[in-house]
């Protein structure tokens, strides 16, 4: 471990003077070197329809369609989505994605500086966080970006800035429903009422703003349609390798179970996540509190049968705060190894093709390691006096 401590604390000169941490280095190096990866190989996809959310709701043409000629896939954002990239599309798509990469890998790396945890242990979740990060950042995806805003909404919670709060929970709603589950952290707000009524101001103000560049009938339009393609979107799921790699996917490919239902696996795991909020006397225990972020941004990867390869900076991020607040032991240890190799490292060259293609990817393997965290994570705030948590690396 003094290895790993001396490596999280390493200043690398950057000129005159200047030092910049290495985990910081190699979080904005693997995010550039996996721009120019995806600038030279073409592979823009995401990108282009990111850019055509702007442009189509612009044009009023439906948001849903399958644009051919622009690119392959379809839409799956809110029509909000539109005012978010805004500013991208209208770039060259060349600086428009290096931009856009860019202010998605700086959100989260400033999110988790913002924690309330010691700089060892944030330089330690960036460390951890890297590879999923590049993975995302590979798909062009806004991954991270959600990722920060939960994170972003839990220290503003924290810290009694509800009015702002909401708006990154009202934000990742209305573009990938991911962020509505930022609502649990009204349980930790001081001001319950201010909580709820600024949501709804925020989902006002974000059902509003693509209309000032579109029209009100086409917006309203856009929202149906929205919600009719991530129904059959849900369907679509579990018939991908690519897609369904989730609580609910592992189980139906490992074992066997295609016909499970969604709902068998949701609600015993959302009661799993709501019954330790019954727990009002612990809420005054930071390591609570961070536990209960952990399982929300795990949960949301975890429960979705839209949960990706590109998906898991969400959960690998939670998964990284799990590790730094607990006591580090030997299987601590051995499921932070786990989840590294199997779950960050099955998506790169440098994990073995063959076991991905025929065991990783058609099990949902990439998915155990994140669970067994999570099914840990669970029990660890159902039952654990978090008065008896002296962490030091919790500030």
């Amino acid at each position: 471990m003094t290895f790993i401590r001396n490596i999280l604390l390493a200043s690398i000169p950057i000129g005159k003077g200047k030092k910049i941490k290495f985990p910081v280095l190699l979080w904005y190096s693997l995010t550039v070197i996996a721009i120019l990866a995806e600038l030279f190989h073409g592979k823009l996809r995401n990108y282009m329809i990111f850019k055509g959310v702007f442009w189509h709701t612009v044009k009023q043409t439906n948001l849903y369609s399958e644009y051919p000629s622009e690119y392959l896939d379809v839409n799956h954002y809110g029509p909000f989505f539109s005012v978010i990239v805004a500013p991208f599309a209208v770039m060259p798509d060349a600086v428009g994605i290096f931009c856009w990469c860019m202010l998605n890998s700086f959100l989260l790396l400033y999110a988790i500086k913002k924690l309330p945890l010691s700089d060892e242990n944030k330089l330690l979740i960036l460390l951890i966080a890297s590879i999923e990060m590049m993975t995302s950042i590979h798909n062009l995806q806004v991954n991270p970006m959600l990722t920060a805003w939960l994170i972003f909404a839990f220290i503003l919670t924290e810290r009694g800035r509800d009015f702002w709060a909401t708006l990154f929970v009202a934000a990742g709603f209305m573009v990938k429903l991911y962020g509505i589950a930022g609502l649990l952290f009204f349980v930790f707000s001081k001001n319950k009422l201010g909580f709820v009524l600024s949501f709804f101001f925020w989902l006002i103000v974000m059902f509003l703003l693509p209309m000032l560049f579109s029209s009100p009938s086409f917006i309203i339009s856009s929202y149906l349609d929205w919600w009719n393609v991530l129904v059959e979107k849900n369907l679509q799921n579990t018939q991908s390798l690519m897609q369904d790699i989730s609580l609910m996917g592992f189980i139906r490919r490992s074992f066997h179970w295609p016909d499970l239902s969604n709902f068998a696996v949701l609600i015993p795991a959302s009661l799993l996540i709501i019954l330790p909020l019954l727990r009002f006397q612990q809420y005054k225990y930071l390591s609570f509190r961070l536990s209960y972020l952990a399982i929300v941004l795990m949960s949301v990867v975890l429960l979705s049968t839209s949960a990706e390869s590109a998906t898991y900076v969400l959960a690998v991020t939670g998964a990284a705060i799990w590790y730094v607040i607990y006591p580090h032991t030997k299987f601590t240890l051995a499921l932070l190894i786990f989840m590294l190799i199997l779950t960050s490292l099955s998506a790169t060259d440098f994990f073995p093709a063959y076991i991905r293609n025929h065991f990783t990817r058609p099990y949902s393997l990439k998915a155990l390691p994140c669970i067994l965290i999570w099914l840990v994570l669970l029990k660890n705030i159902a039952v654990n006096n978090f008065a008896d948590n002296k962490n030091p690396y919790i500030v």
